[in-house]
C-alpha cells in the first residue's frame, strides 16, 4: 500500500456550518473545475452557475447512467433504465418524458390544489389536536407530499408509510449496498403488481392513465412503466419533504421575514423561490458523464471522466447573487438551479413550487405562534445524504 497521500480532495465537502453550502465551495467557483475522489473513483467538480448551467444543457455531458465514467451516487442495481428518463439521453429520454409530461402540466397542477389544501388542512387538524411539542418532519412534511404523489399515482394509503421509509433507504449514503437494494426490491415487487391491477382495471390515477394512453398502445412496456412510477416516488417525495421542513426552519429563525408573510401572503411565491435557491437540497445527485472531450472554463473533461454539478455551488454564486447566505424574500431569486437546468429540468417543479407554497401558507396562518422547540443549534441535519435535510424539527405553539 502506497504512503502517498491522495492529491484530489473528497468529495462531498464538509460543510462548517449547517445553514450554509460546504465554505471551499466560495474559493472553488474562483479557480476552473477540478477533479475530486468519491466513491468509486474520481469525477470533476463543477461549482459556478454559468459551467453548471452549460453542463446540464450539454448533450457532450451525458446522463445515461450506462456511460464509462458515469459517478454512482445511489447504490441501485445497474440495469439500464432504473431511474426511468432520469438517467437516459435522448431519443429515449425525450420519449419517456414527453408521456410523463402529460401528468405535470401547469393546468393539472393548478386543479390539483385543491386536494393538497385538503391534505394540508387535515395534517394541520391532526397537529392542533395531538400533543406538543411535536416533530414537523415526521408529522408534517414528510407525511404531505408523500400522500400527494401515492394519490396521484394510486398507491393503497395503507401503503404509504412503507413507501416513505423506502424511498429514504434508497436515497441515503449511509445505507449499505444490500439494505439499498432490498429496498429497491421490496418497492418494485410493489409497483410492479399495482401497474398489473391499473393497466387490467384502470382507475382516475397517473399509472391507470399512463397505462391505458400508451401501454395499451404498445408506446409503453410495463417494465418502463414501473420504473417511471418508481423514479415518480423516490424523487417526488423525499426532495419536498426536505424542502418543507428547511423552508420552515428558516422562517422560524427570521422573525421579521416572517412577519412580512404574514401581512402580504402574496409573497409567499417569490419566498419559496429564494428559499429553495437559498437551501438548494439536492447536494450532489445531479451527475453526468462526458462523451465527448470538453474544454470547460479553463478545465479540460476528457471523454470517459465524470462530472459532479454542485447545486448548492451555483445557486450561491456570488457573481449571480450578491450576498447569497442570506435568505432574503425579495430578491429576485429567478434562474435558480434547485430544479436542474435543459432537457433534464426536473418534471415535478410546478407541483413541489405549489405544495410549498400551499403548506407554508397555511401552517403559518393556523399556528401564528409556532416557534422552536429546541434552541437553534440543537436542531439536528441530515449529514450523509444526496439530499440535505433535517432529522427532526422539534416545534411547539
Amino acid at each position: 500500500m502506497s504512503d502517498t497521500p491522495d492529491p484530489l480532495p473528497a468529495w462531498p465537502m464538509p460543510r462548517s456550518c449547517p445553514y450554509a453550502p460546504p465554505d471551499a465551495y466560495a474559493e472553488l467557483r474562483r479557480e476552473p473545475p477540478l477533479k475530486v475522489r468519491i466513491r468509486g473513483g474520481e469525477a470533476w467538480l463543477v461549482t459556478r452557475h454559468a459551467d453548471v448551467r452549460q453542463v446540464l444543457n450539454d448533450d457532450r455531458f451525458s446522463a445515461d447512467d450506462q456511460q464509462p465514467g458515469f459517478p454512482i451516487r445511489i447504490q441501485l442495481p445497474p440495469e439500464p433504465g432504473v431511474m426511468s428518463f432520469n438517467r437516459m439521453d435522448d431519443p429515449e429520454h425525450g420519449r419517456l418524458r414527453r408521456m410523463a409530461m402529460t401528468e405535470f402540466t401547469a393546468r393539472r397542477t393548478r386543479a390539483l390544489r385543491p386536494e393538497v389544501e385538503l391534505l394540508v388542512e387535515q395534517l394541520l387538524d391532526r397537529l392542533a389536536a395531538g400533543p406538543h411539542p411535536v416533530d414537523l418532519v415526521r408529522n408534517f412534511a414528510v407525511p404531505l407530499p408523500s400522500l400527494v404523489i401515492a394519490r396521484m399515482l394510486g398507491v393503497p394509503e395503507e401503503d404509504e408509510a412503507d413507501f416513505t421509509e423506502q424511498s429514504q433507504v434508497i436515497l441515503s449514503q449511509e445505507a449499505g449496498p444490500e439494505e439499498t437494494y432490498a429496498a429497491f426490491v421490496e418497492m418494485s415487487r410493489f409497483l410492479d403488481r399495482l401497474a398489473a391491477q391499473r393497466t387490467a382495471e384502470p382507475r382516475d390515477d397517473l399509472i391507470s392513465r399512463l397505462a391505458t394512453r400508451y401501454v395499451a398502445a404498445g408506446e409503453l412496456t410495463h417494465e418502463e412503466l414501473v420504473a417511471m412510477a418508481r423514479f415518480f416516488l423516490v424523487a417526488g417525495h423525499e426532495t419536498t419533504a426536505h424542502q418543507i421542513s428547511l423552508s420552515v426552519l428558516s422562517l422560524l429563525r427570521d422573525p421579521a421575514q416572517q412577519a412580512e408573510l404574514r401581512a402580504d401572503p402574496s409573497l409567499y411565491r417569490p419566498a419559496v423561490e429564494e428559499l429553495l435557491r437559498y437551501w438548494s437540497i439536492s447536494q450532489d445527485n445531479q451527475v453526468r458523464a462526458a462523451v465527448a472531450d470538453v474544454e470547460l472554463s479553463g478545465a479540460r473533461i476528457r471523454k470517459g471522466e465524470g462530472v459532479i454539478v454542485a447545486i448548492p455551488a451555483a445557486n450561491h454564486d456570488e457573481s449571480v447573487y450578491p450576498d447569497p447566505g442570506r435568505l432574503d424574500l425579495h430578491r429576485n431569486a429567478a434562474g435558480h438551479l434547485a430544479f436542474g437546468y435543459g432537457a433534464h429540468l426536473c418534471p415535478g417543479a410546478s407541483l413541489a413550487r405549489m405544495e410549498l407554497e400551499v403548506c407554508l401558507s397555511a401552517l403559518f396562518a393556523r399556528f401564528p405562534t409556532l416557534r422552536l422547540a429546541v434552541p437553534p443549534e440543537q436542531v439536528r441535519f441530515r449529514r450523509n445524504t444526496i439530499v440535505y435535510g433535517l432529522e427532526e424539527l422539534p416545534v411547539t405553539w
